[in-house]
């Protein structure tokens, strides 16, 4: 059988259903539509979305790392999160907080957070459905908790993260975050309402309100999918913001890459090329701020 192909019509009805107003039979009514068949679509749907079975890049037991599921408090309750350290380091190492996207902490963001302790930080990535019980096993399920949750106390608890993270035994006290698509929104608004915050990498996430940007400190690198509408709206008034209040900044835009380009879970997303450079870029920008 050959490989459907898969057109930008398809991949911006997958963004629509999995963030603005379609529900799942829409979604698939449309797929079918665009396919041809209701085979094709049935076919196309799971190319479409992150695949929980394809291979992580650093495999869960690295023996290069220490990983292990957290517990630390959080304003009304317990956050959970997955740390990740390298075994033989020494001294103490920045600290970077690894914020998923809306599907949870699922095992794709688990590795991103290996791969980032691999270039020599503490990395945390907590669940930010903690509230509700946890990143569930569905993620239909899990995209439906986001829009439960209350934005000024998802803030809260990604300061406490901020702040367990910093006093870590392990951690030189310097925090980063760096966020993907709904986590990239998180570090725009951890930046606004954190001080201590020591830089913050957004790939295409939602940009805060201008009127919020005199509140960073912390320096921020912003990547965009070239394809990525829905989001790239905001960046204009987002540059214009940060040039109009001295804030140190760099932003990238990587042409022909759609929302998500960084998920290599997500087969018809996943553009490596842009990746492995906002990758190339992530990491220098980190150690320069965090050392």
């Amino acid at each position: 059988m050959n490989t459907p192909k898969i057109t930008q019509a398809m991949i911006d009805a997958y963004d629509e259903y999995t963030h603005l107003t379609l529900d799942r039979r829409r979604f698939m009514e449309k797929l079918t539509m665009l396919a041809g068949s209701g085979a094709a679509a049935v076919a196309i749907a799971p190319m479409l979305a992150a695949s929980k079975a394809n291979a992580a890049m650093v495999a869960d037991d690295d023996t290069r790392l220490v990983t292990q599921d957290v517990t630390y408090p959080e304003a009304s309750g317990e956050m959970k999160g997955y740390l990740a350290i390298p075994k033989d380091a020494a001294g103490k190492l920045p600290g970077v907080i690894v914020i998923h996207e809306n599907r949870g902490l699922n095992p794709h963001i688990r590795d991103v957070a290996r791969r980032m302790a691999l270039e020599g930080f503490v990395a945390l990535a907590p669940d930010f459905l903690s509230p509700q019980g946890g990143t569930p096993e569905n993620e239909d399920q899990a995209r439906e908790m986001f829009s439960k949750l209350d934005m000024a106390a998802t803030v809260a608890n990604a300061e406490a993260t901020r702040a367990f993270l910093a006093s870590h035994d392990k951690v030189n006290g310097k925090v980063g975050a760096i966020g993907f698509c709904w986590g990239g929104g998180l570090v725009n608004r951890l930046a606004v309402a954190s001080p201590e915050l020591g830089a913050g990498v957004a790939y295409y996430g939602m940009q805060p309100p201008a009127e919020d940007v005199a509140k960073i400190k912390a320096p921020l690198l912003l990547h965009y999918a070239g394809l990525d509408e829905r989001v790239n709206g905001g960046i204009e008034a987002y540059r214009a913001a940060l040039e109009r209040d001295g804030k140190t900044f760099e932003i990238h835009i990587y042409e022909g890459a759609n929302h998500a380009f960084n998920n290599d879970s997500s087969a018809a997303r996943y553009n490596k090329a842009a990746a492995d450079l906002a990758w190339s870029r992530t990491v220098p920008f980190l150690k320069k701020y965090l050392a």
